[in-house]
């Protein structure tokens, strides 16, 4: 026979976790994306400041790739304060970033050498009073996750984690666990129809593959505008997601 426990020891028991858990018993503060169907399945109703997440391209090519760091731009965009981003070489599109909300005097580029190097700016840039502080790297093992976790728990700002590979090997390590407290993958899809000729607003198939404390889950979005914000398309806002997923895949 099975006996319920109230639900006051229930309470007690899950702050007593939360405690031991990191000292994360605080209130955390998230910032929304304003996206009703995204901000429902988000633990607090948007990402939580104070924590690490990840962002990786849909595929391995450029273009995905591209997404993946427009959207984090989007997000570090709707931050307060300055953004630092820290990458391994110069080829990172700061027009494409500004059209995403993130104007060139908000934005501090650290170029390093190397991983190592990224992910020490990386760790240093969450400790140091930044809105948001973004790092393209390819490998993250779970150590350095927990590390640039703490590192921002630390001190409130949001670490953001672009995946980036430059050889096809490097992409088996994104199955790997790692401390980060969402895993976001976008893919490229074809842009906002016109009722003229021309190219609409860009579109994305935005996936949370892993979210703690909740679940897994698929959007089709257009692409952050100036002000680094996403929104539903019209013609799929009201339509279930998997019609319009399966609506895409027997058109192709």
């Amino acid at each position: 026979m099975s006996v319920s426990a109230p639900p006051a020891a229930i309470s007690e028991l899950r702050e007593r976790i939360a405690r031991l858990e990191g000292g994360n018993a605080r209130i955390r503060t998230v910032l929304p994306f304003g996206v009703a169907a995204i901000d429902s399945v988000l633990p607090g109703g948007g990402l939580a400041f104070g924590g690490l997440h990840e962002v990786a391209g849909g595929g391995n090519g450029a273009v995905d790739g591209a997404a993946a760091a427009l959207f984090a731009a989007g997000i570090a965009a709707r931050t307060a304060g300055k953004v630092l981003w820290c990458v391994t070489r110069p080829d990172l599109f700061a027009p494409a970033i500004e059209q995403a909300g993130l104007p060139p005097g908000r934005v501090i580029y650290v170029e390093a050498g190397d991983e190592k190097s990224v992910l020490a700016c990386f760790e240093e840039g969450l400790r140091g009073g930044f809105g948001a502080v973004v790092a393209e790297i390819a490998r993250l093992s779970m150590t350095a996750s927990r590390r640039l976790q703490l590192a921002a728990e630390s001190s409130g700002a949001i670490g953001i984690a672009i995946r980036r590979w430059r050889r096809q090997t490097e992409a088996t390590d994104f199955g790997q666990p790692t401390a980060a407290e969402t895993r976001w993958r976008v893919s490229v899809l074809p842009s906002t129809p016109l009722p003229v000729q021309g190219i609409g607003r860009a579109r994305w198939h935005v996936e949370l593959i892993r979210c703690r404390a909740g679940e897994s889950a698929d959007f089709i979005v257009e692409a952050c505008d100036a002000k680094g914000r996403i929104a539903l398309p019209s013609d799929v806002a009201d339509r279930p997601l998997q019609k319009e997923i399966g609506r895409r895949r027997a058109s192709a």
